[in-house]
């Protein structure tokens, strides 16, 4: 009997997948190329065509994009969308106010018609994904330099982009995989009307603060509920109220049994851009240059807007969603560099460039070219890889000019908008497809949107502060990489460049001019750039005379993103061809799933973290101060959460957090968390602190993202929102006095969608039990 068990407890880590992690952030056609076999022994138990086809019908095409970089998920008939309570955060700022703090106080809506407006918020809902690496890669001249090569492939990007759109209410893009390996265009439905539904308080959707974020144990309630609303026939339209709930094509049911450790689950979302396809060299540029400054900039300009934060409420809530974006990727950047240290991932990467140079050298077919595109580049792998490296090498010689005109617009907001007024009225001077792609056409709603709806981002005292900041470091570049827009503001003498008069140079240039003034601000975007020059206004002058230096920038950094796109193909295509096996390419905002499950880890010696946190843990955390200061209702109702139906068996308490080995980077945000029927278990919000440089390599021993458990979220809304969240509740399947499925429906259902699986026939052994 002992050999029998032990026989049943291998055989359920291989079909689990509790043997392996898996690698990869996989495009929806990778999936159907892989091993059905192989994804049932992973824990899928459904078809893999069942969650995608190449029309993009199927599952994962209820996996959708929010706003600007986050990810979500349909979880009703009736176009309700789960998401993170960060990426929802925008929309309870536009509504907050001292008298009626929705920020601090969360949200529910009692009816439909009390949904809050989500006024610049828009969701892309996949529909079709098309290769165009051949129309890319046949639009470069035979004798192009780099700068014309990517001017080529650009405006190729934009004619693709431009025939799509063509067709009513599509969002469209085309993007590079692995830097120019190969092309996809991505075809979406965008959804303008999008409105809140739930959000919880800040001391739940923000639990823990900066002081857990990027951290575990964890115990975030990041989560946020949106509805899609559309025309009666289902296409998007601008907001109104005759609009009706959009009914996506698919949704992701509720799952009514939980994640335990050793579950299978999918991520689907839209990760931002990773860097494993980068060289060491580029590698040892981040490592060495970008995340230690960024990580001191932004430290610099958080004390300023925290400051101000502490003492005024107008600038509390005014500057909370920029502090929080700043606060994130100040962390993070310290991450990666601790990382990338401790995992020593520059060494491995240079070990593993030596080992595919030396391959590459033996084998002629990677001593020529590969694609049309390549036959213009270097002749082979190796020096292709070689020319990388002096890239980057001078790259470095302006690099901290460089990275201060790259940051200018992330600091001050008037200076921000100021650029923007600047540019677009010069882009406007030229055809559509040769203008810069955020300030063509298809942008320009969202461009007057912005300079309308950043009033409410700024707060005047803070921004002086973060402009007369920028200057100063601009003042401090080394005399030969001065900037001339700025010195010439500032003057020459060593008295006006001090930070004193700095600042009254800010004060006196914030006193005159008319950019923070919203009417006058979009008045000012529908004039042209002789109107622009001829109101004088200090902060446009100023602007003027910057945007001369960062379009030189852009010039430059244009000209090297050509010589990347016709030297890394030919790279990485060795690269893979070396490793011989399916290799998911690195992050770029399109549409992945990567595969897990649900496990622990051991941060260093001698400690192990469980997968798992709990209502109780989190109350235990409490300290009653800031970042550790749950509602109170929430704490009173903590005692009880054993006895929920929402309690899970084996921990004897509500869940609230879970780890994965799922392969997540920022953009993953949000992310619908599915266990292996399509069933959604959780959402995606964050990764450990030790997984960070993630971006940089994939480490199975510390790969873990973290996922708010849903049966958190629905604990919280029937206990604490009591009969108000019961419509919501019984939209997403659970409300109360529905009845649990049977076990009979729940096995014939199975059977149905997973056509008999081995786990399945594991599981009734006595392997495991539960979903």
């Amino acid at each position: 009997m002992k050999i029998i068990c032990a026989v049943l407890a291998l055989l359920c880590a291989l079909v689990t997948g509790e043997a392996h992690a898996v690698e990869g952030k996989w495009t929806p056609q990778q999936i159907l190329e892989h091993d059905p076999q192989w994804l049932r022994q992973l824990g899928l138990e459904i078809p893999p065509e069942a969650l995608w086809s190449p029309a993009g019908a199927g599952l994962l095409d209820a996996a959708v994009k929010v706003g600007q970089g986050c990810s979500g998920g349909f979880i009703s008939a009736d176009g309700l969308v789960i998401t993170n309570h960060h990426c929802a955060f925008g929309i309870l700022q536009q509504h907050a106010t001292p008298a009626n703090d929705v920020i601090t106080h969360g949200f529910l809506a009692h009816s439909r018609a009390e949904e809050l407006p989500g006024k610049g918020m828009r969701i892309v809902v996949p529909h079709r994904t098309e290769d165009v690496t051949a129309q890319v890669e046949a639009a470069v001249p035979a004798r192009a330099d780099d700068l014309a090569r990517y001017q080529a492939i650009e405006r190729k990007k934009k004619e693709l982009v431009a025939a799509c759109e063509a067709q009513p209410s599509r969002r469209c893009q085309v993007e590079a995989f692995d830097g120019g390996v190969s092309y996809q265009l991505s075809e979406g439905l965008e959804y303008a009307d999008v409105r809140l539904v739930y959000a919880p308080p800040r001391a739940v959707g923000e639990y823990g603060g900066e002081v857990d974020n990027w951290s575990w144990p964890r115990h975030t309630g990041d989560f946020a509920l949106l509805r899609v609303y559309a025309k009666p026939d289902g296409q998007p339209a601008p907001p109104d109220p005759g609009n009706v709930p959009f009914h996506p094509r698919n949704f992701y049911p509720v799952a009514r049994h939980g994640v335990e450790p050793g579950d299978f689950v999918m991520v689907p979302g839209y990760p931002g851009n990773t860097l494993r396809s980068l060289t060491a060299a580029e590698m040892r540029e981040r490592a060495e240059l970008y995340f230690p400054r960024r990580a001191a900039l932004y430290r610099a300009w958080m004390d300023l807007m925290e400051a101000a934060s502490a003492t005024d409420e107008t600038a509390r809530i005014a500057l909370a969603d920029r502090l929080k974006l700043l606060a994130n990727r100040e962390k993070n950047s310290r991450g990666q560099i601790d990382g990338l240290r401790r995992g020593r991932t520059l060494e491995k990467k240079e070990a593993a460039e030596k080992e595919v140079l030396a391959w590459a050298a033996q084998r002629p077919e990677q001593q020529s070219a590969m694609s049309a595109m390549s036959a213009m580049s270097a002749t082979s792998a190796t020096s292709a890889q070689a020319e990388l490296a002096q890239l980057i090498a001078r790259r470095r010689e302006s690099w901290e000019r460089d990275f201060l005109l790259d940051q200018a617009k992330q600091g001050a907001k008037p200076l921000d908008l100021a650029l923007t007024l600047v540019r677009a009225a010069g882009e406007r001077t030229k055809p559509d497809l040769d203008r810069e792609a955020d300030y063509m056409e298809r942008e320009k709603d969202r461009l007057e949107e912005r300079l309308r709806l950043d009033q409410k981002r700024m707060h005047l005292p803070t921004e002086q502060a973060l402009l007369a900041d920028l200057l100063n470091r601009f003042a401090a570049l080394p005399e030969g990489s001065r900037v001339a827009a700025v010195e010439t503001f500032l003057g020459a003498s060593a008295r006006e460049r001090s930070p004193e008069a700095v600042r009254a140079k800010v004060a006196g240039l914030f006193a005159r001019t008319r950019v923070n003034d919203a009417e006058e601000r979009a008045k000012m975007f529908q004039e042209s750039l002789d109107q622009l020059r001829a109101r004088r206004d200090p902060l446009l002058d100023l602007a003027f005379a910057l945007d001369l230096e960062l379009r030189s920038f852009k010039e430059r950094d244009d000209r090297f993103k050509g010589a990347i796109e016709r030297l890394r193909p030919r790279w990485q295509r060795a690269v893979i061809a070396h490793a011989g096996r399916p290799v998911a390419y690195d992050g770029n905002g399109t549409l992945r799933v990567s595969l897990a499950h649900v496990e622990g880890y051991a941060p260093r010696d001698a400690v192990r973290f469980e997968p798992q946190t709990t209502v109780g843990g989190m109350a235990e955390k409490n300290t009653g101060a800031e970042p550790f200061d749950a509602p109170r209702e929430l704490l009173a109702a903590a005692p009880a959460a054993p006895a929920s139906r929402w309690a899970d068996a084996r921990l004897h308490d509500v869940p609230v957090a879970f780890l994965a080995d799922a392969d997540t980077t920022g953009g993953c945000s949000g992310s619908p968390v599915l266990n292996g029927r399509g069933e959604l278990v959780g959402v995606n919000f964050d990764r450990v602190w030790e997984n960070v440089s993630n971006d940089f390599g994939y480490n199975p021993e510390v790969a873990r993202n973290i996922s708010a458990d849903i049966r958190y979220l629905l604990w919280l809304l029937e206990t604490l929102q009591g009969g108000a969240a019961e419509p919501l509740l019984r939209e997403m399947g659970v409300a109360k006095q529905e009845s649990e499925r049977s076990s009979a429906e729940r096995a014939h259902r199975l059977r149905r969608r997973s056509s008999g699986l081995p786990r399945q026939e594991i599981e009734a052994a006595g392997c495991r039990g539960g979903a």
